[in-house]
């Protein structure tokens, strides 16, 4: 899925990402809006994982949909 369309579709996929990642807030994924770097970043913090983990977690689910 693309930058573009995953902007599109963010109200959509924020549901989904709540659902995958317990931890982010509703803050948190309002404030990603499709940025996966941000988001990336986020799930370090929340879930204390290492940057390259956080990238290749936000990737695989943005592969998934």
């Amino acid at each position: 899925m693309n930058e573009d369309r995953i902007k599109g579709q963010w109200k959509q996929l924020s549901g989904k990402l709540k659902a995958r990642w317990g931890k982010l807030t509703h803050d948190d994924v309002q404030a990603a809006e499709g940025d996966a770097e941000y988001l990336a970043g986020k799930l370090q913090e929340r879930y204390g994982l290492a940057k390259e983990e956080a990238l290749k977690e936000v990737s695989e689910f943005l592969d998934s949909l």
